[in-house]
């Protein structure tokens, strides 16, 4: 059996580097991140011709093999590390055919370290709409290497490439430049110390802050000075390499690359002064934000409503076909209702990622980016904080690993720090739930009154960061200027698969992310709702039997009882009044005594239900913390609710589920039970205006979640930064929520 080939993918950012590993290794890929680091790793499986599998890992996006971030010193560690056991049989180095001069002062790094490299020009097909030419067979002799030009998005050149990448044992490892003229007598003294080193492999091992090869660094370092030249002396000798580099690159592209000018041009810069116009720039930003948040909810309701009902069909169907017992309990109230409440919202997560990630396919995105930057100057941020900001509506994990791309230390932690403060997808179970039972489905010049009310939630979250963020400037005693540069992709249509992939990835990622904590945490919440060490608990039926035949049920079960028997006898009556039945009044009031009878032996079972569940040991919890959250208008049910959320947001709405699921014999969706919970002292739905707008406002500024202050330890190398997060941010969510309810109910 063939063995198995390594292939790493790099390039600059914004060249299709994702679309051409899509087109390789479609749905065979995973995401994880790199050992004992935060960076994300890319990987997949691409099937070559008889029966060869290449390994493709994709690379943090770099521009040259001289690293200023955690990003692109992942990338040359993988390079020059061949004890790496991803280290590339045969590295692709994706170019754009637009920008193929700065693209190919990375490919002549990568060569000169002697690794097999193919080059890849992608989007062959903007060339003659640009009016470009390549004499591919005369590049290929230049950079004496194998060119495949691809266009992912009509398909064509993936075959090519992958018998290039078969056939990687006959590519030529012969370097294209010569560094060593930039200093003779500097790499002359490196050859005679290090013999058998590879003289550019040592010079990027001097340049790089790279964390591989002990030995070899303690070795420079105890070097005489020679060998270990001062940062400004380095700096300029990479100055010279990068001269030295594109001097080469200039005279092969003079001879094989033709751009025809008059036929490009025009559409790109008008776009441009309307997309980042100092006023309609914003205005039109704000349009989009509001198509999506509406589309949110206009496509979505129909599969959550299905997904909803078909969960409580499962729970209903469980309960009806197997044993009773508590397998059966824990499979219908527990693991069921937990993760269907996560499940309904699948929907509406997809299209957030479906809508993100068109935004970043076509590059309008980094048109926002410089947008942003005029109004994040003046509060200690810079126009690159807004990717972070924006990554931050998916998740706060990865949006501040993007961070890493700020120069500035100030800027990077103040971003850090008020990052969690956006809306991640995450929180949107919990926003679209609250929503829908407080606010009513009305509309305003055709935007629905709960799709602007979620606009207003993201709005508010990201004003708490800017306004956070202005706070921390002032406070933060760190020295810093840096100047914003940004890189403008050309404007194009989303590629159909590259958008399916991602809304795959991110949707499959938060679901199973989530669905793991979710199925853990209502195991455990289901055996603490179902049992008990109370006398209260385990005389339950006794005790709320006794009480109902001295006091009645509860107001809640009487007004219940009340309005289904009414139901039931206008039901009666109209089907008597319409012919349908000829019956004698003798007969219906045997059967309404008989309806009557039913509904309060159902009563009784939900009273009995109910006082198990307060007198259970997630009860007991439950009302051990209610007196602090009860301020807020909340029950305890709601406050475990809560609690269990610090493991993740998502986990809010899952929680409730399994909570009322817990004794629970009827067939209802999370909605409809949330939607009947009573308040015992005012007989008023519990989740009504005041206590509704109190959770989104908590939900709205609290942290998110542990994996979070994990995360924000590890970018800042100190506890101190997320602890301090954790109390300033838990503390003024539950401020503003107390407000907020106290002046609203």
């Amino acid at each position: 059996m063939s063995k198995q080939i390594n292939v790493a993918l790099i390039g600059n950012p914004n060249t299709g580097k994702t679309s051409v590993f899509n087109q390789l290794t479609g749905l065979n890929q995973k995401v994880g991140n790199y050992p004992g680091i935060t960076v994300e790793k890319k990987e997949g499986i691409c099937k070559l011709a008889r029966g060869v599998k290449a390994h493709i890992l994709d690379l943090p996006g770099t521009y040259s093999l001289n690293t200023t971030s955690l990003d692109e010193s992942v990338a040359v560690e993988l390079l020059l590390n061949k004890n790496d056991k991803d280290h590339p049989d045969v590295a692709i180095v994706i170019s754009d055919v637009e920008n193929l001069k700065r693209n190919l002062l990375l490919f002549t790094q990568i060569k000169d370290l002697k690794i097999p490299v193919i080059l890849v020009i992608n989007m062959a097909d903007r060339m003659s709409r640009k009016g470009i030419s390549i004499d591919i067979t005369l590049l290929e002799e230049k950079l004496d290497t194998k060119i495949a030009l691809v266009s992912t998005r009509k398909g064509t050149g993936i075959d090519r490439l992958k018998e290039l990448i078969a056939d990687y044992k006959n590519l030529s490892t012969a370097p294209n430049v010569d560094t060593t003229v930039i200093a003779p007598e500097y790499f002359d003294k490196l050859r005679t110390t290090f013999p058998k080193q590879d003289l550019y492999k040592l010079w990027l091992v001097i340049t790089q802050d790279v964390n591989f090869m002990p030995i070899e660094k303690k070795l420079i370092k105890d070097t005489s000075s020679f060998a270990t030249k001062s940062s400004s002396e380095l700096k300029r000798l990479q100055q010279k390499e990068t001269i030295l580099r594109y001097q080469f690159i200039n005279g092969i592209l003079k001879e094989t690359y033709k751009v025809d000018l008059t036929a490009a041009k025009g559409f790109r810069a008008t776009l441009d002064k309307i997309l980042t116009h100092k006023v309609f720039g914003y205005l039109i930003f704000f349009i989009i934000l509001l198509t999506i948040f509406q589309a949110i909810y206009d496509w979505s309701s129909y599969p959550m409503d299905f997904i909803d009902e078909l969960f409580a069909s499962a729970s209903e169907w469980v309960k009806n076909t197997l044993p009773p017992g508590m397998f059966t309990d824990l499979l219908a109230e527990g693991i069921l209702a937990g993760i269907g409440g996560i499940v309904i919202f699948i929907p509406q997560i997809a299209f957030l990622f479906l809508f993100i990630s068109l935004l970043e396919e076509s590059g309008y995105m980094s048109r926002v980016v410089f947008l942003m930057d005029r109004i994040m100057r003046p509060f200690g941020l810079s126009g690159k904080s807004v990717v972070p900001l924006i990554s931050g509506t998916a998740c706060a994990i990865p949006a501040i690993m993007a961070t890493r791309t700020i120069e500035s230390w100030k800027e990077r932690l103040i971003t850090i720090l008020v990052t969690p403060f956006t809306t991640c997808s995450a929180r949107l179970p919990i926003y679209l739930i609250i929503i829908a039972l407080i606010i009513p489905e009305g509309r305003i010049l055709g935007l629905g009154y709960q799709a602007l009310t979620l606009m207003m939630l993201y709005l508010i979250g990201f004003g708490a960061a800017i306004l956070s963020a202005m706070v921390l400037n002032k406070v933060l005693n760190i020295k810093s200027r840096t100047f914003f540069v940004i890189e403008m992709p050309n404007y194009k249509l989303p590629m159909l698969k590259n958008v399916a992939y991602t809304v795959w990835e991110k949707t499959k990622s938060f679901v199973l992310g989530a669905g793991k904590i979710i199925l853990a945490i209502s195991i455990i919440l289901w055996f603490l709702g179902s049992n008990g060490y109370s006398e209260e608990f385990n005389d339950a039926e006794a005790i709320v039997t006794e009480r109902v035949q001295s006091e009645g049920f509860s107001n809640f079960n009487q007004s219940a009882i009340a309005d289904d028997l009414r139901s039931y006898t206008q039901a009666l009556n109209d089907s008597v009044s319409s012919g349908v039945y000829d019956i004698s009044a003798l007969a219906i009031n045997d059967s309404l005594e008989q309806k009557k009878a039913t509904l309060s032996e159902t009563a009784l079972q939900q009273e009995i239900s109910s006082y198990k569940l307060e007198n259970s040991y997630i009860g007991k919890l439950g009302k051990g913390i209610e007196p602090i959250v009860k301020p807020l208008g909340y029950d305890w049910k709601i406050g475990i609710a809560v609690l269990t959320s610090f493991a993740a947001r998502e986990v809010f709405v899952g929680t409730l589920a399994t909570i009322y699921s817990v004794g629970s014999d009827q067939e209802e969706t999370i909605k409809h039970r949330m939607a009947a919970e009573v308040n015992p002292e005012t007989q008023r739905p519990l989740f009504n205006l005041a206590s509704g707008i109190s959770l989104l406002l908590f939900y709205a500024f609290a942290m998110q979640c542990m994996s979070t202050l994990a995360i924000v330890k590890r970018e800042t190398n100190s506890w101190k930064w997320p602890v301090s997060q954790l109390v300033f941010m838990s503390v003024f969510a539950y401020l503003i929520a107390l407000i907020a309810y106290q002046i609203l109910k």
